[in-house]
């Protein structure tokens, strides 16, 4: 039996596709009489099958040790494709947090979506979602990574795009899919260079072929940028981060998993390349460029937010952007724990704003409040995941702070302060939305606010559950540090920096209406965090603005120019042919005169060397 849970391993990522498939019959309606929940109820099914798989597999390698299941797809010349997974405790791990958060979104799901006409194509699409993600940790080959990432990036434009008869939906669908599209194409131009240089596509002869690459400092640099531009794209970084805040679009459920696991995904795939991308420094400089920028600038994006999911999208990307600091100065094991601490504290929290949106159906800041007395439940789930997401002892997020700032604690000081502003920012963040939300006096639309139904009260009960013991699990895991590896003095700095956020947010004076500042300095600066430092209007005016001006003079040469060539050889033949026709006597010997006049010109021509 054990041998079963680990040569039948591929099937983990089949079960999700299963299970979209078998919702189709209510998704396309062919099945109407018995309601969409069938499709509901299948989808579940496949999904604890699939995460029942994941930890039999987990069990079988924690004895024996990771395996590798290979089969050869494709060979042409020197270059072999291959459809390779990879399972071991680490991927294993990952697919269990996949496939666990999967199973209580789409449980919080029937209690968000219970009366929404396409519930069954909602959890089609949901399983369509969790097959590429758990395809893309288990796979141990580049290229059905890269195929995986594109599933996965066509299952976010349909979830985003979910409910698409809203105009602003649509837009926001269009512009996610684009968006990531930019960083793909990148990511397939590098992995075609790699194809071209190592011969294989899996990570194994990948790292094998790294120590003996010898290529050129600027072909390396241009090699690893492109590698790190799809990771870019999916874990919404900067100058690709503007598709995440606008995805909020789409349903709660599917945000849920977007915020915690998917961007994982793309994160899990840059730390599979890090040993590759190593070939050029500039290629790590770029990443902790990159990490900086999105890490910072999120965190303070964030503070101007009114919509309660951006507000939370742009605390995933200042996340995922110390992720991909870890990863550049080559510590995987700080972006492995904040990836996992962080997916479990973000899916809390996505879950208790979904229950506030669906309980006063609102999500503007201004218009709600005192909501701590009427969802009890809702305000202990959003508490626990807000103490999850800083670095306050002895959760979650605690450790992977702890651990980033303890590495870069000699070598990398001003990396420290990064780490301890985002943290404070976050908490200041997370106090300053507890405060509009369940503090004060109702609002209007806050008045009558039930606590949620049992399907979505359970899924947050038991992600507070988690998020509460999930230290005492990485201490069996052997994830955390001994007590006397700590440093003290980087222990009392990130304590304080949380402590600090929380005191700050607590005693910050807040406008319920969230009014603009009278002085124009604070105007200013309000106004450019509220629209994210005006990126979406640089594009505008650079790139985009760009492309239009050569669209244009491509339409214009296209029109006037070829189409003009074109249009002038077509009117000639036209001219010519009706002024030939008047030409016309109906006589033979004309016809035999004009012929023998021209063929001998003809042959004068050709020959009029020789004379």
């Amino acid at each position: 039996m054990a041998d079963f849970w680990m040569q039948s391993g591929w099937l983990i990522p089949a079960y999700g596709l299963m299970g979209a498939i078998a919702t189709l019959p209510w998704s396309i309606g062919l099945i109407r009489r018995t309601g969409q929940r069938p499709a509901a109820y299948l989808n579940l099914v496949m999904t604890l099958l699939a995460f029942v798989h994941g930890i039999g597999a987990f069990r079988y390698v924690r004895q024996h040790g990771a395996q590798e299941l290979n089969w050869d797809w494709f060979q042409i010349t020197d270059l072999t494709l291959h459809v390779s997974f990879e399972l071991s405790r680490l991927s294993l791990g990952i697919v269990l947090l996949i496939t666990g958060l999967s199973f209580l979104a789409q449980l919080f799901a029937l209690g968000y979506l219970e009366k929404d006409w396409a519930l069954g194509r909602f959890y089609g699409l949901m399983g369509f979602f969790e097959a590429a993600m758990s395809g893309v940790i288990l796979s141990s080959s580049l290229f059905l990574s890269y195929s995986l990432l594109e599933m996965l990036t066509l299952s976010t434009y349909l979830l985003v795009g979910f409910w698409y008869a809203q105009p602003l939906v649509v837009t926001a669908a269009r512009d996610a899919f684009l968006t990531k599209r930019i960083g793909d194409v990148l990511l397939l131009m590098g992995m075609i260079a790699l194809s071209a240089f190592a011969g294989s596509l899996r990570f194994n002869d990948l790292y094998e072929w790294v120590k003996v690459a010898d290529l050129a400092p600027l072909v390396a640099t241009l090699l690893g940028v492109a590698l790190i531009a799809g990771p870019t794209g999916k874990c919404a970084q900067f100058p690709l981060h503007l598709w995440l805040d606008e995805a909020m679009e789409g349903p709660n459920p599917a945000s849920i998993l977007r915020n915690s696991v998917v961007v994982t995904c793309g994160a899990y795939v840059l730390i599979r390349l890090q040993p590759i991308v190593v070939l050029s420094p500039i290629a790590l400089d770029v990443l902790v460029f990159i990490g900086t920028v999105t890490a910072l600038g999120a965190s303070l994006v964030a503070l101007a937010q009114v919509d309660i999911k951006r507000t939370f999208s742009y605390s995933t990307s200042a996340y995922l952007g110390l992720v991909f600091i870890a990863v550049g100065t080559e510590w995987p094991g700080v972006a492995l724990t904040i990836l996992l601490t962080h997916a479990i504290a973000k899916a809390l929290l996505f879950m208790s704003v979904g229950a506030i949106i669906l309980t006063t159906n609102c999500q503007d800041l201004t218009e709600l409040g005192g909501l701590a007395r009427k969802m009890p439940a809702t305000t202990v789930a959003y508490i626990t995941a807000g103490l999850g997401m800083v670095g306050i002892f002895p959760l979650g997020c605690f450790w992977g702070y702890n651990l980033g700032i303890e590495f870069f604690w000699q070598s990398q000081p001003a990396l420290v302060a990064v780490f301890l502003l985002v943290n404070l920012l976050t908490a200041l963040n997370l106090t300053r939305v507890f405060r509009l939300i369940f503090l004060g006096s109702a609002q209007p639309k806050t008045r009558r606010a039930p606590e949620v139904p049992w399907p979505m009260a359970v899924p947050m009960v038991t992600l507070v559950g988690v998020t509460l013991l999930l230290p005492l699990g990485m201490h069996q895991m052997d994830l955390l540090p001994p007590w006397r590896y700590i440093n003290l003095t980087a222990f009392v700095l990130l304590m304080a920096s949380g402590v600090a956020g929380v005191a700050i947010g607590a005693t910050m004076p807040l406008s319920q209406a969230l009014a603009r500042s009278t002085q124009k300095p604070l105007r200013i600066l309000q106004d450019l965090l509220a629209y994210d430092f005006y990126t979406e209007k640089l594009y505008r005016l650079t790139v985009v603005g760009l492309v239009e001006r050569l669209s244009f003079a491509s339409s214009w040469f296209d029109r006037y120019v070829v189409d003009g060539l074109v249009n002038s050889i077509g009117l000639a033949s036209l001219m010519g042919g009706e002024s030939l026709k008047y030409s016309i006597s109906g006589r033979s010997q004309g016809y035999i005169l004009t012929i023998v006049f021209g063929v001998g010109l003809l042959m004068l021509l050709t020959t009029w060397k020789l004379w």
